[in-house]
């Protein structure tokens, strides 16, 4: 199922994307069961609450889509040209960066690489959809930078587990761009400042939509790519992943709950324009584009 949150007829919904069709799951359902006779009931408030339902709910979606079959549904179901697609989740309680967890990247960068994966936050502020400008203010930050990644969105509640059952706890999967503000994260004295050079307003684009992790064969055999305009500058496999998927997430669980709707940043390949010599950064004008094989593509303007 590839989840989505979107607009259309003035309205803000939530549903799913089926080809070239994005549903409203919560007008579907109803339909449904008044079809049947029965009382006409929504699915979920949204795609944080459909999550968090659980099983029962996951059920009676696809029963819905089934339902629904091909044939779109005027008011319930719109071409993708009539509904703009949002972030898929606005607002989850965290989201969980990973730094330096592809080898080519850690060679990158001038420092210390710890063995364990290395944890930040990035605001759930941050988070904005497909084709939302990514903005900033030129008197804060002058060296913004890209990083396309593979989000990982948390299924369960998760405390303390291991990496052999961790994949039990993920929904599924999203493209992520984590934008870094480097001049805030290294400041010119030399201080750190993860939080906030990651978690400036507009710094976590996400979308299109998130992919229940059925429809993934392996998630660690994915190509990871990230355009700038139409020049490719990052390209990879998860399988490259120092931590893995699983890993990740027993990590992270061991002192830190990984709630519903939870997104962790997985980590992102060579090629970010800090490390280029010169470097590069992002400029007013520029696209963004990250392609997680199976995930759609997310684009974003830069301004």
């Amino acid at each position: 199922m590839k989840l989505v949150t979107f607009e259309a007829g003035g309205q803000v919904r939530w549903g799913a994307v089926r080809g070239d069709v994005v549903v409203d799951l919560n007008l579907a359902r109803a339909l449904h069961l008044a079809s049947q006779g029965q009382e006409a009931k929504y699915l979920a408030a949204d795609t944080l609450d459909f999550i968090r339902q659980g099983e029962a709910v996951w059920d009676a979606a696809s029963e819905t889509l089934e339902f629904l079959g091909s044939h779109p549904i005027d008011g319930i179901s719109f071409h993708a040209d009539r509904a703009k697609l949002l972030a898929p989740i606005a607002n989850p309680s965290k989201v969980i960066g990973i730094g330096l967890n592809y080898g080519e990247h850690r060679q990158e960068h001038v420092g210390d690489n710890p063995d364990y994966p290395v944890l930040f936050p990035k605001f759930p502020s941050s988070i904005i959809g497909p084709g939302d400008p990514i903005i900033w203010d030129p008197a804060l930050t002058q060296k913004v930078d890209y990083e396309g990644e593979l989000g990982i969105v948390i299924g369960k509640r998760a405390k303390r587990v291991s990496e052999i059952e961790a994949l039990d706890f993920v929904f599924g999967f999203c493209n992520l761009l984590d934008i870094t503000a480097r001049d805030l994260q290294y400041d010119e004295k030399g201080a750190k400042q993860w939080t906030r050079g990651k978690s400036l307003d507009t710094f976590c684009p996400l979308g299109p939509y998130i992919v229940s992790k059925d429809e993934i064969a392996d998630v660690q055999n994915l190509t990871v790519r990230c355009w700038v305009n139409d020049e490719l500058r990052q390209t990879a496999n998860t399988a490259q992943m120092i931590n893995g998927v699983a890993a990740l997430v027993a990590f992270i669980s061991q002192g830190i709950t990984l709630l519903p709707g939870d997104i962790i940043a997985s980590g992102t390949p060579s090629g970010v324009g800090h490390y280029r010599t010169p470097p590069v950064y992002l400029k007013s004008g520029d696209t963004l584009r990250v392609q997680v094989e199976g995930l759609g593509t997310l684009i974003n303007p830069v301004r």
